[in-house]
């Protein structure tokens, strides 16, 4: 099963410094894959389109990473990564938190080579990504103008590089 975990810059370096993700980590990793909610939600079957939204669920947890972590350089992170099909659970708590969308733990940690790809803004979506970061509390409490700006960050997509680039991604 393919699923998307949420990092930073800083989270990416730790992780590859400790050749795993989630080293340190009490509990399962927060991830996002194709889910039966996250199936429903989208109204598709095409697996291509699922995958790109579980990312982009991941991409949004990122965000909310970089807004808790204001010295992290402004980039959103998701490592893809290949776990056995049962290696998965959800949360039931979690189930109607609309944040939760395609949520699901991994029993950590997870060693850095399972990662099939790395996924990371583009320096250009820096201010877009840092705007976006600061407005994620008000655009949660429904003002509008802040959702906007959360809307400009997503319209950034992230690049692909092969996990062989990680060290480059991270110097």
């Amino acid at each position: 099963m393919r699923v998307y975990v949420p990092l930073t810059l800083s989270g990416l370096a730790e992780a590859h410094r400790a050749g795993e993700l989630g080293a340190g980590a009490s509990g399962a990793i927060v991830a996002y894959a194709v889910t039966p909610a996250l199936r429903e939600w989208c109204l598709s079957d095409d697996t291509e389109e699922l995958e790109y939204a579980a990312l982009g669920r991941a991409a949004l947890a990122s965000l909310r990473l970089l807004a808790a972590d204001p010295g992290a350089p402004r980039r959103r992170v998701v490592v893809a990564v290949d776990v056995p099909d049962g290696a998965t659970g959800t949360d039931p708590g979690r189930a109607s938190d609309p944040a939760a969308l395609g949520e699901v733990r991994v029993a950590g940690p997870v060693p850095l080579a399972k990662a099939a790809s790395v996924h990371v803004d583009a320096g250009d979506a820096d201010d877009d990504v840092a705007a976006a970061a600061g407005a994620l509390a008000a655009a949660d409490a429904g003002d509008e103008g802040a959702r906007l700006r959360v809307d400009g960050a997503e319209d950034h997509e992230l690049l692909w590089y092969a996990t062989q680039e990680i060290p480059h991604l991270v110097a």
